[in-house]
């Protein structure tokens, strides 16, 4: 199984996660599932069918996480010392040659990727145009609305 990169602080995020499915939601669900069972006749009882599907949910997603957690390869962006170039963890700023705009990035995991608080996905377009790119470069991304070509402003390792 290949390697799966993910920031210190995306693996944290997945451990708790983890933590609170086993020891929150898996007892929860238990209860749920007997106390369904309690009212009598399984076979027409929507309380209780609802309750193993979420018990199928919550099992899936363990399995999920403990898989990408035993795959993954935990990189501290504030370890890396990759000379100025873009890699996996660091964070971006950017300009977009046309309009101005400024934007900043940081590239992280595929369970971290949240473009609301910056963190793209280190498969997506625009972090793959990136990658190996240093301050200075340009680097061109097809997008939906068209070729964007974006000025690296800066890079930094947080």
């Amino acid at each position: 199984m290949a390697t799966i990169p993910i920031t210190k602080r995306g693996a944290e995020k997945l451990r708790e996660e983890l933590r609170r499915l086993k020891s929150v939601d898996r007892p929860a669900v238990i209860n749920a599932i007997a106390e369904a069972r309690a009212q009598g006749d399984i076979s027409e009882n929507a309380e209780y069918e609802s309750a193993k599907d979420r018990q199928g949910f919550i099992e899936g997603r363990i399995l999920e996480i403990e898989g990408k957690l035993s795959a993954s390869q935990v990189i501290d962006p504030s370890e890396l010392d990759a000379g100025g170039k873009v890699v996996f963890g660091s964070t971006v700023e950017l300009e977009e040659e046309d309009s101005g705009d400024a934007v900043k990035y940081q590239i992280v995991g595929e369970d971290e990727a949240d473009l609301k608080q910056g963190l793209i996905n280190v498969s997506s377009p625009i972090a793959r145009a990136l990658i190996g790119k240093e301050e200075g470069d340009t680097a061109e991304v097809q997008t939906p609305g068209g070729l964007k070509r974006y000025e690296i402003v800066a890079v930094s390792y947080l």
